[in-house]
């Protein structure tokens, strides 16, 4: 006997559980299922094996996910392992593991870091920042903000801009990029 005979073998007792457990009857489910009464007595006994067909209505009837009519394993430590990348000084941890579109990242820009070490930049897109962490200097064409904990900016990439950190400790931020532009939408609200 294989592990697939074990699942499919615990398939039947969990679903007399289940009937059980919410006081319905095999004409009852029957009904709701459209399975026939005998096709649910053999199947909770153990003596019809269970197909994709007869689980998807009996998960519905009981309101559960198909993984637990199953007994289904957990799929997997859901963590994201991100890679750490190193570029002159500065810690970028991708968020992200599609190509294209929006990507996030949490950087961390190294203390004492002036924006006069730097020369502006530009490129295509659009960037959306939030401080988690630290102090961070944003210059932006003319403009130079001190940016700290909590503190949002959002702007286009093709404005000459540096970012910094003048402050005594690591700056800590998440970064949202858009390479073609895209600028971030925030729903508030139903």
């Amino acid at each position: 006997m294989t592990d697939f005979d074990d699942v499919l073998d615990g398939v039947g007792p969990r679903l007399r559980a289940l009937r059980v457990e919410r006081g319905a009857t095999l004409t009852e489910l029957a009904q709701n299922t459209g399975i026939s009464v005998s096709t649910l007595s053999r199947l909770e006994s153990g003596k019809r094996k269970p197909t994709l067909e007869l689980l998807l209505p009996l998960a519905r009837a009981h309101q559960v996910p198909l993984d637990e009519l199953v007994d289904a394993p957990e799929t997997g430590d859901p963590r994201v392992r991100a890679k750490p990348i190193k570029r002159h000084g500065r810690t970028f941890v991708p968020l992200t593991r599609r190509p294209g579109g929006v990507q996030a990242f949490k950087m961390i820009v190294p203390p004492h870091d002036p924006p006069e070490r730097y020369e502006p930049r530009i490129h295509e897109g659009y960037e959306w920042i939030y401080v988690l962490n630290g102090r961070l200097s944003l210059v932006l064409g003319e403009r130079e903000l001190d940016l700290r904990p909590g503190e949002v900016v959002e702007f286009d990439t093709r404005t000459p801009h540096i970012i910094a950190n003048r402050g005594g400790q690591p700056a800590e931020v998440l970064a949202l990029f858009g390479p073609q532009g895209e600028r971030m939408h925030v729903r508030s609200g139903t």
